[in-house]
């Protein structure tokens, strides 16, 4: 995968790190998370981790954006890639903001079928995919093409699906065996120059997102299946990408400010993972217990993409 194909990403990650930095809270210093990179991955094959789901037994699933994959990470670190769909035929240049196509947002259900969503530009192919256990991948569910699908989630209590839209700056919802129809498109959820709304969570009756270009934590509560009014529980969040919850707190992931960042109930951020720790642009964060596990991107490097294992450190 040459790194050409990635300028429009480091351009508009870079510009977004420009944009949010200072524009809320600074990061508190605190004690970082204890780390280690469990996972190398290769570059040039495209093994871009873009998203990541745990399964019970410590297996990780994970998107890996550039190869147009989904791939499973045993707990010896073995890879196996479980679907690759198929490249539209203008190779993907077309999909917007980024310029290639891609597999993004994942969940896993607890009988091991999984859904991700296909960014490839081209209305045959875009949309939310299911997989299930040992069988072949089939969209369930049409997204725009003019859009770019980026992050999932899965409300338990309502079998509703989340799909967040970068471009179009919407969040979609899917009912099962039903069609996406934009849930909000509330003005908090616009881009404003790369990348809007992004990563997202359902949790106790209300939607979570992240506007990477704002910088912003946001919560919008599910009334009756409809959305309440958008909250901005944190700014300052330089290029935020997808997230995960640890008790009250969140652990976002900031891919263009190469950053993990704990956030509190205030708002308030807290780094605890940093290049230093091997972070190459940060894009998804899982949690178990006390253990953290982020996907690296690499976007912007072009060096290591990785999964790192991580301690978090006690309140």
């Amino acid at each position: 995968m040459r790194r050409r194909n990635f300028a429009a990403v480091a351009a508009g990650l870079a510009a977004a790190t420009l944009l949010t930095t200072g524009t809320g809270p600074a990061a508190l210093a605190g004690p970082p998370a204890s780390a280690r990179i469990f996972r190398h991955f290769d570059f040039a094959q495209g093994q871009l981790p873009e998203n990541i789901a745990l399964a019970p037994d410590g297996t990780a699933y994970v998107t890996f954006a550039a190869a147009r994959q989904v791939a499973s990470i045993d707990r010896d670190g073995t890879v196996r890639v479980l679907a690759t769909l198929a490249a539209p035929a203008d190779g993907g240049i077309h999909t917007p903001a980024l310029g290639f196509a891609l597999t993004t947002g994942i969940v896993r259900q607890p009988d091991g079928t999984i859904y991700f969503l296909y960014a490839s530009g081209d209305a045959a192919t875009t949309g939310l995919y299911r997989l299930p256990r040992g069988g072949v991948p089939c969209r369930v569910a049409a997204l725009p093409a003019a859009g770019l699908p980026n992050g999932l989630a899965l409300d338990e209590r309502t079998g509703t699906f989340y799909v967040t839209d970068s471009v179009l700056g919407t969040i979609s919802a899917v009912q099962p065996g039903g069609r996406a129809v934009v849930w909000s498109s509330a003005p908090e959820l616009a881009a404003t120059g790369f990348l809007g709304v992004n990563g997202i969570k359902a949790r106790d009756g209300a939607v979570w997102a992240g506007n990477h270009d704002r910088g912003t934590l946001l919560r919008i509560p599910v009334r009756h299946g409809e959305p309440g009014p958008v909250e901005v529980r944190a700014s300052g969040l330089s290029s935020i990408d997808d997230f995960a919850f640890a008790g009250s707190d969140v652990i976002a992931a900031l891919v263009g400010a190469n950053r993990v960042v704990r956030v509190d109930t205030a708002g308030r951020s807290t780094t605890l993972l940093t290049a230093a720790d091997g972070l190459q642009n940060p894009t998804a964060v899982a949690v178990r217990a006390n253990t953290a596990y982020v996907t690296s991107a690499a976007y912007l490097t072009a060096a290591d993409p990785n999964l790192i294992v991580a301690t978090l450190p006690r309140r």
